[in-house]
Parts: C-alpha cells; structure tokens; sequence
C-alpha cells in the first residue's frame, strides 16, 4: 500500500520541532516541539533526536518524503551568479568559524538567482539516511527566504486584520514590492530577520536574544545597516508574538509602521485546536 505521509523535522542545538502530514488529506496529524534548558553539542543534539523519534515511533514509521531542516548560524547567502561550488568554504569563513573537517552543502534558490552555503548536521543527516534512505535536507534560512519572497511576491503587503481602533500596518503601508519590508521571525529566543525590496533579497540573518532590548538592539541595528528609516520602514513582526508582547510594545516605540503578520503559511489544518503552533519553516519544508 502506498504511503501518503510526509516528514519534516527541524533540529538546532538548541530544540527540536516536527511535523507528520498526511498529504491526501492535506492535515497534520502529528507535531512537536522541544526547547532545551540549554545548548547542546552535536553528540548530545543526537541522542535527544533518537529519543524523540522513539518516543512517537517516528523511527519506526514509513513515510513518502523525509525532510530535515538544519537551524544554525553557520551560513552565507550568495547571488547565483557569482557562485563557484569549489568555493564553499570561503563563503561561510567570514560569517563563522569553521573546522578544517566541517562538511559544507548549499541550497539553490532558482527562482530568486540565491544559493544558501552552510554547514549542516552531518551526524543527524547520517542518522535519518541510516532509518529512512534517501532524504531531503535544507538550512533553514532557505525556507525562510524561499517561503517569505514567495508569499512576498503573491501576496503583497497584506496583514492580519484588527479590530478598528487597534494599530494596522495597512494604513501607511507602501506600494507593494517597491519600498523595502522587513520580516521578523520570532520563536523560542531566536529572531529571524528576512529584509526583501523589489521581490529581491536584500538581507537574511539570524540573531539569539535574551531580554526585549536584545531583540530591539538587533533590529534597529540591522535596519542602520541597510541605512532604513525607522520612520518609514515597514517591519512585519510573525511567530511566537502578538500585539499584547513586551516586544512588540517596545518595537512600536522606536519603529513607526510595525505590526503583526500572517504569513499565510500553506494550508495545512491540525487535528487538535490544542496542539502547539508548528514552526514556520518545518510546515513550509513540506
């Protein structure tokens, strides 16, 4: 008989999160996420992974696509145009540091001219190759770009709709795809930060953050980078936050046109109403 359900689990060294969906029915019917108390080495990162897939028979289950999804900092984007494959250490040693024996894979972003270099997991790429065979593995900032320029280019600048009286982005929002927009994911003290103009990328990085003024110094700073006005710039803040979040009070004191998006993630509906949100990039792997 065969097999409808498909994988996807992303690990970092610090958590894990998963999702199994069953495809004819377009449901996840499955998904966890762990935070750890603290950061893991690699070794210990996957003993915690052989733990989670025996606690819900993951490594005993079958499934039509496997993907795994490596979260860490040790990446770099570069423009198609100008990648060379017999160069991938040199596009990651300025962003990293990286070991003489560190394996180094990269993902392209066709669509957008993009290829994402990174250093992957390799003892949990070998791992769930040893459970499953063949198996798709991304970074997840290729998710995250991929994801955010596609929803970027269809959708435009659409936003969660409030109710009246309450802060919408949509009243000073600018014509779609011209000014630059600056996406923020927020989950479990990490802050993805995707800046996107014209449908190109222009920035993609990733910060850890302790406290709200962690979070604020990391975005105000990434936007001084790019020499963005706080006063015009529009940053669209999605994930573990909403409008009731000391982050998001803080953020509005010092940016003008910032509010809480849906980033219409694809259409997957979940079996419990009770079941935790599912990270962004393991239900966009799929």
């Amino acid at each position: 008989m065969e097999n409808h359900t498909k994988l996807s689990i992303q690990v970092s060294l610090n958590g894990l999160s998963f999702c199994i969906l069953d495809t004819p029915a377009n449901t996840v019917i499955q998904t966890e996420n762990v935070v750890f108390v603290k950061q893991l080495t690699p070794y210990a990162l996957l003993k915690r992974v052989k733990q989670l897939f025996q606690q819900h028979k993951i490594d005993q289950g079958q499934f039509s696509e496997v993907v795994a999804v490596h979260r860490n900092n040790l990446f770099g984007f570069v423009p198609q145009p100008f990648f060379d494959p017999d160069e991938l250490a040199n596009y990651v040693k300025f962003n990293t540091k990286i070991l003489v024996n560190d394996h180094i894979a990269y993902d392209e972003i066709d669509a957008f001219g993009l290829v994402n270099v990174y250093v992957p997991f390799v003892n949990i790429n070998n791992y769930i190759y040893g459970l499953f065979g063949a198996f798709t593995f991304k970074h997840h900032g290729t998710v995250m770009v991929e994801s955010l320029l596609n929803r970027h280019k269809l959708l435009g600048n659409q936003t969660i709709q409030l109710p009246e009286g309450q802060r919408r982005l949509g009243e000073q929002s600018k014509a779609h795809g011209k000014e630059p927009i600056c996406y923020v994911y927020v989950f479990e003290g990490q802050m993805d930060v995707t800046i996107i103009a014209q449908n190109k990328l222009l920035l993609y990085n990733n910060f850890s953050f302790v406290t709200k003024e962690d979070f604020l110094y990391y975005l105000l700073f990434t936007l001084e980078q790019l020499q963005l006005d706080t006063a015009s710039v529009t940053v669209k803040l999605f994930g573990d936050i909403d409008e009731d979040d000391d982050i998001y009070e803080l953020c509005y004191q010092y940016i003008r046109n910032v509010a809480i998006f849906s980033p219409y993630a694809v259409d997957h509906s979940l079996t419990s109403p009770h079941e935790e949100s599912i990270d962004f990039t393991v239900l966009n792997a799929l």
